[in-house]
């Protein structure tokens, strides 16, 4: 009887665990943010921190994002164009590729790379502080962490995200003009009226307002596993692991979200 006991609650609760489990990790992204919303008046940030992380965090990712950029540009013109040259319709080709990287693929790759290159760096530093006590070092000589180690990640991770979207989705655009010319022989000047004629600007905003709100969520996802690390080494490597998977699933629950919001 009590084995049969054990055997009916062990898998309940290992589910409570798990819950548990993740909403201690919430709760704590939560408080992380309200302690970085309590430190945002500008006389509270760091400059020169905040300066030296945004060209760690953006410039230093230009190469890969642009790469990831141009072939998925490139990607997209291949997709549409098996349609496109089946019924003919070539002046629809840079409307069709440019559609689905402005809004949705453009954003969610660059926001996939970003998490992994900038996310996962970023748990790494900081949980390495963390097990170090550097972080407990900086409270002794009275340093506010947040003040000093995560706000100026937090606003570079947002603007920096923000840049490298807008620069990824005209690289992209510009390599699905190339593919389109040298691999469909569909004209460039045709690819760049069919953007220019079809797409808004609404669909430009709409991934720039996810840029946004993925860099908050990188940001977020990836300091609060690196100030929560403990364990030593063992524990910086399950704090990257979980700040890449936990950036991943957010910025496919935010993708949703904003996609249901502004149709």
């Amino acid at each position: 009887m009590a084995q049969m006991k054990t055997m009916v609650e062990g898998p309940f609760r290992a589910i409570g665990e798990r819950f548990l489990s993740w909403s201690e990790e919430v709760g704590g992204m939560v408080l992380l943010v309200g302690s970085i919303f309590r430190r945002i008046a500008p006389w509270r940030l760091d400059g020169p921190e905040t300066w030296r992380n945004m060209y760690r965090i953006g410039v230093k990712s230009f190469p890969i994002i642009l790469v990831t950029a141009i072939l998925t540009g490139a990607i997209m013109v291949m997709q549409s164009g098996t349609y496109i040259q089946e019924y003919g319709a070539y002046g629809l080709l840079g409307w069709g590729a440019g559609y689905s990287v402005l809004r949705e693929v453009g954003p969610i790759l660059i926001g996939l790379m970003f998490s992994g290159r900038v996310g996962a760096n970023n748990t790494a530093e900081l949980g390495t502080m963390k097990v170090t006590d550097q972080i407990d070092a900086l409270r002794a000589l009275a340093i506010d962490p947040v003040s000093y180690l995560v706000l100026p990640r937090f606003y570079a991770m947002i603007i920096m995200m923000f840049l490298l979207v807008v620069v990824g989705d005209f690289t992209a655009l510009l390599g699905g003009a190339i593919t389109s010319q040298y691999l469909l022989g569909v004209d460039m000047e045709l690819f760049a009226w069919s953007v220019v004629t079809y797409i808004k600007l609404g669909d430009l905003f709409h991934g720039l307002i996810k840029s946004v709100a993925f860099g908050f969520a990188i940001a977020i996802i990836s300091c609060h596993f690196g100030l929560a690390t403990s364990g030593g080494a063992v524990g910086v490597g399950r704090a990257v692991n979980a700040s890449v998977v936990g950036s991943a699933i957010a910025i496919f629950v935010i993708d949703y979200i904003f996609t249901y919001a502004l149709l």
